[in-house]
Order: C-alpha cells, then structure tokens, then sequence
C-alpha cells in the first residue's frame, strides 16, 4: 500500500458543522450574488469555520463568490475544494444541474498535469495559495460506469501523487475524496491511505450502509470522514429532490415515518438529520448546503438543538436507524 498521506494524523481538527457550496454554483436554481454574499456572512457570523466548494460547482461560481468573501475577512476560514474537472471555458456547458452557471463545459481530467492546472485556477477563483483540503471529485462506477477501471487508473496514477506532492509544498493539509458512492471509497483504501473522505448522502437518517464497512475501516485508519449531503439532496429538510434528482415513493414514506417521530418530540426533522452522523467516531464534520442567510441560520441551530434518547429510541424500535448506529448522547 502506498502511504501517501500518513507521516501524521489527524491533520485537521474539524469544526462539528461546516456549509457545503454548492448551492452557491446555482445548483437547482438561481441565487444572486448578493444572497450568497448573505449566506455565507450567515454562516461566518453562527461560527462556521468550514467551507467546502468544487470547481464544477456553478463551473467556478461557487468558488468566485466564496472567493469574493473571504476577500473580505481578516481571518480565513478553513477551506476544501476538489479536483478531476477540469472547466473549458467560453464552451457550452450543457445540463449539469447548475443554473445559469458560468460559461465553461466541465471535463474529466484525473491526469497530474491536469490536476495542477485545476488546482492553480481553483487557488485563483478563491484568491488564497493554499487549502485546508484538495479532494478527488466524483471517481468511481456511479459517475463513469464502463469507464471507471480507465478513469480510476488515471487517477491512481496521476492525481494522488500530484496531490502528494502538493501536500509537500504546503498548498494542502490534507488529501482525500470527494464522492457520493462507498464502494470508490473502499477500492482506493485498498490501494492508499487517505487523510479525509467526503462522503456525500451515504450515512444519514435515510442510509446506514457504511456502518458495514467503510466507517470502520476510517475509524480504524484515521480517515476522517466528513458528512456532505446530511439532508440527502434536500428531502430530509422539506425539498423536493433525493440524491440530486426526484424523490422515490418509498423514500417519501420513510420520510413521512421520521417526521412523525420528530414531531412526537417537538424536534425538527432537519435538527435530527444534522446530528444524527456525527455520533459516529469516525465522522468529524457534517456540512449542510444553503441557499439563503435564513437557512444557513436554520442549519446552525438545529445543529444545537436538544434531541431526546426518546427520539432515537423510537426511530430504532421503528427501524428507521439501524440498531448498531450509534447516536448523540
């Protein structure tokens, strides 16, 4: 196994609650600059220290605008962008889900020459010379189906020793995955030690599977893990949309189920989704999107609001949670 990423650990203390950006790229739908401006002075005034964007966000929106608030703060919050798109810009970009985003087709480039390219405009975008954290984007079969095994040689090769070697300069603290499926995240710890996975809508009050395998093995290898995605695309905190797309009858009854629980305890459903991760040893951080300085101040209290044993007793009784997932005390 080559231990890239392993001389000390952990490299970062992680705040409890950070704020995912990509809302800030007009995912779904269109915020202006002045409401992401609102959004993110929300979240710095609650005590949100992390900030974690990807250049496909908004196809380097999302890293402009965060770029243009940390322009004005005199101290800098912690930082995690992403690599594996590279952007062609002044090209169409076609549908990713990004509204009215900047004009630049996202690619595919895991190669280290291209991981350096991306990395430089992703430093320019948010005008910083280093991050807390540089995290591959999107390998693995869920993304590149038939094209996995090429792209995640590509990758192995190319983007994880550059991203080594960046971790030497000093550009990042820490290295690791940004990804929305266990199974890449398992395949690349076969290969490498990493010091962060963000894993984006696997281990919520919907989904428990890496209670399996991938959590214990983080825990054993002190990985950290960081929990993007906590509302599953939104449906655990009253929007219309399950891992990026429509949401399923069955998930809608499961939904349905949690909010009575909650509502029997006077807790809401997005308070118990937020806190519900982070009991895990191995998770540090949940980070919550919002388009709006008002849901922003949502996700900051009801990451303190007081949940009962009662609550987690009843989801459990219900198997709503898996009996072996831990929970908040």
């Amino acid at each position: 196994m080559n231990q890239y990423f392993t001389d000390e650990k952990p490299f970062l203390v992680l705040p409890t609650l950070g704020m995912g950006c990509a809302t800030l790229g007009n995912l779904y739908a269109p915020i202006s600059d002045a409401d992401a401006q609102t959004t993110l002075q929300a979240a710095a005034t609650g005590g949100v220290s992390l900030f974690d964007t990807a250049p496909f966000y908004g196809h380097g929106l999302s890293e402009n605008r965060l770029g243009a608030f940390l322009n004005g703060l005199s101290e800098r919050p912690m930082l995690s962008t992403k690599v594996g798109r590279s952007l062609a810009h002044g090209e169409a970009p076609g549908d990713t889900g990004f509204v009215d985003a900047g004009l630049a087709r996202p690619y595919f480039d895991y190669s280290a020459a291209a991981v350096e390219q991306q990395v430089a405009e992703s430093l320019s975008r948010l005008g910083v010379d280093s991050v807390n954290m540089l995290l591959v984007h999107d390998l693995g079969a869920l993304t590149h189906g038939d094209d996995h095994a090429r792209q995640f040689a590509i990758a192995m090769e190319g983007a994880f020793p550059a991203l080594a070697k960046m971790k030497e300069r000093g550009v990042t603290r820490a290295v690791g995955l940004g990804v929305n499926e266990v199974a890449i995240c398992l395949e690349v710890l076969e290969e490498i030690d990493l010091d962060i996975i963000l894993l984006a809508g696997r281990y919520t009050l919907l989904e428990q599977a890496p209670l399996d395998d991938l959590l214990p093995l983080c825990q054993s290898r002190a990985v950290q893990v960081v929990v993007g995605g906590p509302f599953n695309s939104g449906v655990l905190a009253g929007n219309p949309h399950y891992d990026y797309g429509a949401v399923p009858p069955a998930v809608a009854a499961r939904v349905q189920a949690l909010t009575v629980i909650c509502e029997r305890h006077n807790v809401p459903l997005p308070a118990a989704a937020l806190q519900f991760p982070l009991a895990h040893p191995a998770v540090a951080s949940v980070i919550p999107g919002a388009r709006s300085a008002a849901e922003m101040t949502a996700n900051i209290d009801h990451i303190a609001h007081p949940i009962p044993a009662a609550l987690w007793a009843d989801m459990r009784e219900e198997g709503l949670i898996r009996a072996d997932a831990p929970v908040p005390d």
